[in-house]
């Protein structure tokens, strides 16, 4: 006789679709997912008895199980979440990787039943999949990076403009949207951010009456703060409008409008001499493709012994570089929808770039811990603002937004992507060592 549960289970319901699927999420549960549930859209639960207020992913229509049978990959998931149609209730996405068993994945999914699966696969593969994505297509599935102005205009449009009110529910006061600086063990973003500013300048020693570059300047904080505070005469780079209103209301506001300057058009367009010149957070977009090019509009830029600070974000190297720029589902899914023309490098890949290009190499400073800091304060100051981003933005991008930020936070924590600081000084030509270093012989004094 067969028993509930086991794998020739009867099927009870009019066309079996419901019990093929509770069968197969019960053998999940049971081997998986012991701390989380599912609910279904016809109200029922796995297991049964699974509590209200308990973690669960939540399954709104036979739709989303026939997308998946079709096409099992993290794009469909990340579509279906996006639409609302795969979410979850009782926790969230830290809550729901907590709760995931240990050990690797595709170990675990040997023993679940192949007769469940495959039964779920005949009741679902000719189900409708139901409506076309918000995401199907999306601006990013071209992954423009031919380094183009258009391009670069258009991509960091698509990041960028979405609206400064919406930024503005999640980032410090300061508006800044790089990885913040945590000199000491607290959660403050606010703080946080404004040692980072702080850390940066003094990095650069930055000296009144000098000319300083803030490349990819964004609203305007670094700018306006070296301004403010250190006496330069600061210039910003950027190619967002919406960044660009804000960050020239800011320097008015502080009264240092006569100091600073923002330049709306690409970095490669800057012309002049600069003593210090910092890219925080802008060089994911350029594209490796393009490194080359941005190296040595940063050498042109900067003046013979000058400082140039190098902040981004990097992926750990590969045995090879064939392997290094083979994309994983959860890289194309950023580049795909969230920086549309963005591509990682690694730290070798920089410091080789910046040595070919003339630079002398100071002091590399990892930040990983920061920045996996930083994305889940924001990820919850965003989602504590649920209903405010979804009148500015609408539902879907906001899940978005919220995947976007938690997924990042993840994989700093795990070590899937490193923040790096690079501090470096540009060659003097005919230098024979008797120039004196651009920097003291310690930097003690930046960590006192």
């Amino acid at each position: 006789m067969d028993t509930p549960g086991s794998d020739t289970a009867p099927i009870t319901d009019a066309d079996g679709k419901i019990s093929a699927l509770r069968a197969l999420l019960e053998d999940v549960h049971a081997r998986l997912a012991p701390d989380f549930g599912f609910r279904l859209w016809d109200g029922s639960r796995v297991p049964a008895d699974w509590p209200d207020d308990g973690l669960a992913i939540t399954i709104a229509d036979p739709g989303v199980v026939a997308k998946l049978v079709r096409r099992p990959r993290l794009d469909t998931l990340i579509k279906l979440h996006v639409d609302g149609r795969l979410d979850l209730a009782g926790g969230s996405f830290f809550d729901l990787v907590a709760a995931r068993p240990t050990g690797k994945p595709g170990r675990l999914l040997r023993g679940i039943s192949k007769r469940r699966v495959l039964a779920v696969i005949r009741h679902f593969f000719f189900v409708p999949q139901g409506p076309a994505s918000v995401l199907d297509p999306v601006k990013g599935d071209a992954i423009a990076r031919d380094g183009s102005e258009a391009t670069n205009r258009s991509n960091v449009a698509y990041h960028y403009d979405v609206s400064n009110d919406f930024y503005a529910l999640f980032l410090d006061p300061e508006m800044v949207y790089t990885c913040a600086y945590f000199a000491e063990d607290h959660m403050d973003l606010e703080r946080a951010q404004c040692d980072k500013l702080d850390m940066i300048c003094r990095k650069l020693r930055l000296q009144p009456g000098e000319r300083f570059l803030d490349i990819g300047s964004g609203w305007g904080a670094l700018v306006c703060h070296a301004a403010e505070h250190y006496g330069v005469e600061a210039h910003g780079v950027t190619l967002s409008s919406e960044q660009l209103a804000l960050a020239r209301e800011k320097a008015q506001k502080c009264g240092i409008a006569d100091r600073v300057t923002f330049h709306f058009q690409d970095y490669r367009a800057m012309e002049g001499s600069f003593d210090k010149i910092a890219s925080i957070g802008m060089f994911e977009q350029v594209g490796i493709r393009n490194h080359g090019d941005y190296f040595a509009t940063m050498n042109r830029l900067l003046r013979p012994g000058g400082l140039y600070l190098h902040h981004c974000i990097a992926r750990r190297a590969k045995r090879s570089d064939k392997r290094f720029l083979k994309m994983s589902p959860e890289y194309r899914a950023l580049v795909r929808y969230i920086f549309p023309g963005g591509e990682l490098d690694h730290l070798g890949m920089s410091i080789s770039n910046l040595e070919r290009a003339g630079f002398e190499i100071h002091d590399v400073e990892g930040w990983r811990e920061h920045y996996r800091r930083t994305t889940y304060l924001w990820w919850e100051r965003l989602a504590a603002r649920r209903e405010e981003a979804e009148k500015l933005v609408g539902p879907e991008k906001l899940r978005m937004w919220l995947l976007y930020l938690a997924g990042c936070s993840l994989a700093f924590a795990r070590g899937g992507a490193y923040v790096n600081q690079t501090l470096t000084s540009k060659r003097i030509k005919g230098d024979r060592g008797h120039a004196p270093l651009p920097v003291p012989l310690s930097r003690v004094d930046l960590y006192r």
